[in-house]
């Protein structure tokens, strides 16, 4: 296998993107990582990235607008829209017609906004703990809440973000290396990043609209219509996305499934690498 990292350029933003060439000629798979703190496509997918290009897809992993190395820019009034329009846009800049999309929380909101506005560029749709879903018909959950909360008060620290990782990310807190939270807490640190966090709680004029917009069960009659292929993934004790969202998806959508992983938190596919890479290419090898 062969990986590369470059720049590409989408419309208006640089967007960092790891590649990893595998042996086939399968359809491309795209990793979206979740939006906390720190947050980049390698680090989100270190466990699960080789295992896909093994079976023969190529492996589109970016970093999204916003985080590690990619440009900053995000429109706060409809993010996974906006989200979903970067994602288009590497498509066309790759010259990927359709691509298998694998979406983590925030990147699963935006997988699932891309899969309602143009389903004719997603092939499969897999969403784990996808962010989005119920969040204007529940108070937010406490892991939701660390995550809006790391840039308030005294500002972002490695204290905040090892109590945001361990208690809140995963189930097991031992599965968490230290350096996987030092990585990740230089990456929160960015000054661009810090100025402008790119996911924040709605505030000001237009505030309700935009989270009407970020609540994708609000778009109930899409989803019901929704024709993608997709699969849910659920960690049990997620305490940032509730798990109750997994259901909520599998009666709305056509062709949804449902996998719900025990003694599992938000993080399902770092916990449960060998199983979820597992679930996944035998998913997708049953798509038809």
């Amino acid at each position: 296998m062969r990986s590369t990292e470059s720049t590409v350029r989408v419309g208006a933003r640089d967007i960092f993107l790891t590649e990893i060439a595998g042996p086939g000629k399968a359809t491309p798979v795209v990793l979206l990582h979740g939006g906390g703190p720190g947050a980049t496509g390698a680090s989100n997918y270190a466990r699960n990235a080789d295992a896909l290009a093994a079976a023969g897809h190529r492996v589109l992993v970016p970093d999204m607008p916003g985080y590690g190395r990619s440009s900053k820019e995000l429109d706060h009034a409809d993010p996974f829209g906006d989200l979903a329009i970067f994602v288009r846009g590497l498509l066309d800049a790759l010259d990927v017609e359709k691509a298998h999309v694998v979406g983590n929380s925030y990147g699963g909101a935006a997988a699932l906004r891309l899969a309602l506005d143009r389903p004719d560029r997603v092939e499969t749709l897999v969403l784990m703990g996808p962010g989005g879903i119920g969040t204007t018909r529940r108070p937010p959950t406490k892991g939701l809440n660390a995550l809006l909360g790391y840039y308030g008060g005294e500002g972002p620290s490695r204290a905040k973000l090892t109590s945001f990782i361990r208690e809140y990310l995963v189930f097991d807190a031992s599965e968490v290396p230290e350096e996987l939270i030092e990585l990740r807490y230089q990456a929160s640190i960015d000054p661009e990043v810090v100025a402008n966090p790119p996911l924040r709680r709605p505030t000001g004029r237009g505030a309700l609209r935009t989270l009407w917009r970020m609540d994708l069960t609000r778009d109930r009659d899409r989803l019901a219509r929704c024709q993608v292929p997709t699969l849910v993934v659920w960690g049990t004790h997620d305490k940032v996305n509730r798990p109750s969202g997994g259901p909520w998806l599998a009666r709305t959508m056509p062709h949804c499934d449902l996998h719900l992983f025990a003694r599992t938190g938000h993080w399902a596919q770092y916990e449960q690498a060998e199983r979820f890479n597992r679930l996944l290419l035998d998913w997708l090898g049953g798509v038809r």
